[in-house]
């Protein structure tokens, strides 16, 4: 079971836009972790339904290219982004999921968010069965580079599985920016000895064929231990709808739908 989230009917239970309601609005900075093999760049349709809530934004770009940079130089990275930014609300995407907690690690997080996210192991998790992380053959299609990272070799093959929800034009656009990810930071990535103290929440989406919804659903149950929210739509909501995505996040970030504070 999980909450569900139908467009053009959530954001009246939400903060209206009126310059007069804002004031009731707990105003948050969103920092936005893209994924594997995309950028800064996939969040510039959210950001600024984001800013129109009141809210401000940070996002960067991970070293996505760079053999040497491990899951910890990611981290740096968003902290590095972040700077004296206070009342953080970090969005982390995909791969991102990863590298959140390593950020609250290292600096004041109010709330980690995992938008169709992986999540970290934890040393002393036990090792229970659940759903496939990933739907059957999502990446085969990937082309493996001498260099020890992959890539989408076309249009298609990347729309299949993460834009296929989006349209044709914004599809291409998304493709063309798309870079080559390294893998090797996950030989160097060992269980976490800690989780950060710091809430979670959870959003999935129903028909994600990169991330395997049910996965999405048990691993907040389990690991996180909150129920997960459901957006329509595959795997790029901030591409796709992010409207939907602005209302979903700040319904999380004003304390709905989100963990206690504590290990997973």
């Amino acid at each position: 079971m999980s909450w569900r989230v139908r467009e053009g009917t959530y954001r009246k239970s939400l903060c209206p836009l009126s310059l007069a309601s804002r004031h009731t609005c707990a105003v948050a900075t969103f920092g936005l972790v893209h994924g594997a093999w995309h950028g800064a760049w996939c969040w510039e349709l959210l950001i600024p339904q984001l800013e129109r809530r009141g809210h401000s934004t940070a996002a960067m770009d991970l070293p996505c290219e760079d053999r040497n940079a491990t899951f910890s130089d990611y981290a740096d990275t968003v902290v590095a982004a972040l700077g004296m930014a206070t009342d953080v609300v970090l969005v982390g995407h995909s791969m991102a999921g990863i590298t959140m907690p390593l950020v609250a690690l290292k600096r004041s997080v109010r709330l980690i968010v995992f938008l169709c996210a992986l999540v970290p192991d934890r040393v002393g998790d036990a090792n229970a069965s659940g759903p496939a992380t990933h739907p059957e053959g999502a990446f085969e299609a990937l082309v493996q580079h001498e260099d020890g990272s992959h890539s989408w070799p076309t249009v298609e093959a990347a729309t299949r599985i993460l834009y296929q929800d989006c349209d044709t034009r914004l599809a291409a656009s998304a493709f063309a920016r798309l870079r080559r990810q390294q893998t090797a930071l996950w030989d160097s990535l060992p269980p976490l000895k800690q989780w950060p103290n710091v809430a979670k929440a959870s959003i999935h989406c129903r028909d994600d064929r990169a991330i395997n919804p049910s996965w999405s659903r048990w691993m907040a149950s389990k690991r996180l231990g909150v129920e997960s929210l459901e957006l329509p739509g595959g795997h790029s909501p901030m591409l796709s709808r992010p409207a939907a995505l602005a209302d979903a996040l700040v319904a999380v970030a004003n304390g709905r739908l989100i963990g206690e504070h504590g290990g997973m």
